[in-house]
């Protein structure tokens, strides 16, 4: 799915807890309803970004739950505790802004993707040499693309958690980085997650009725 980062600014505060008030203007922007963790919780809410098409219509976004994780070197990454819910729009094949191509359709296995690249870029190995980091990156990713692209395959088991209040089955897997899950909601959306720290299993997601919430706190 060729998506952008509205921008690069955005992606920055987020990860590291600070939140830019500007970052939920995307979210302002976007034709489907958000999703974060249902009412249960109670801790800070943060926003992370949006990822646009080339005609700038947004096709998802992410919500921060828990403690934002850093990518500092003194932070202990096994004292992480965050979950992030993945929203994508579903979408069919459709034509390119400039009319030369065909946009793919999104899918629970987008959401996966999304949900399991996103758990690996702020949780790599603090250990690991910073020049050889982006090959681990690169490596990691491709293998989340794979195992998104095969949700019935043994790398997955299966989920049931409440999405606005009612029980869904998710395709869900653990690793030694945390866990991601992916799935569908009843508002014309995928969802995806991720986290460190916080259990999966009891989770719940929901609408998210004031998403300019999320960047007041």
């Amino acid at each position: 799915m060729e998506t952008t980062s509205r921008t690069a600014e955005q992606a920055g505060p987020a990860v590291e807890g600070a939140t830019d008030a500007r970052a939920v203007d995307g979210y302002l922007t976007a034709a489907f309803p958000w999703y974060g963790l249902d009412a249960a919780f109670n801790g800070p809410r943060w926003l992370m970004q949006v990822g646009e098409t080339a005609d700038g219509t947004v096709e998802h976004g992410s919500t921060g739950h828990g403690e934002a994780p850093s990518l500092r070197t003194e932070a202990n990454p096994d004292s992480q505790r965050f979950a992030v819910v993945v929203t994508v729009a579903s979408r069919p094949v459709r034509r390119s802004a400039d009319g030369t191509g065909v946009l793919e359709a999104t899918s629970v296995s987008t959401a996966a993707w999304l949900a399991g690249s996103g758990l690996l870029s702020c949780t790599w190995p603090r250990e690991m040499e910073l020049g050889l980091r982006q090959d681990w990156l690169d490596q990691q990713t491709g293998v989340a693309w794979e195992l998104a692209d095969d949700l019935g395959g043994a790398g997955w088991s299966t989920l049931s958690l409440p999405v606005d209040g009612e029980p869904t089955d998710f395709h869900y897997r653990e690793s030694e980085y945390g866990w991601v899950l992916a799935g569908r909601a009843r508002e014309g959306v995928h969802l995806g997650a991720y986290g460190r720290g916080m259990s999966a299993y009891g989770l719940g997601f929901s609408v998210v009725k004031d998403i300019t919430a999320y960047a007041q706190q």
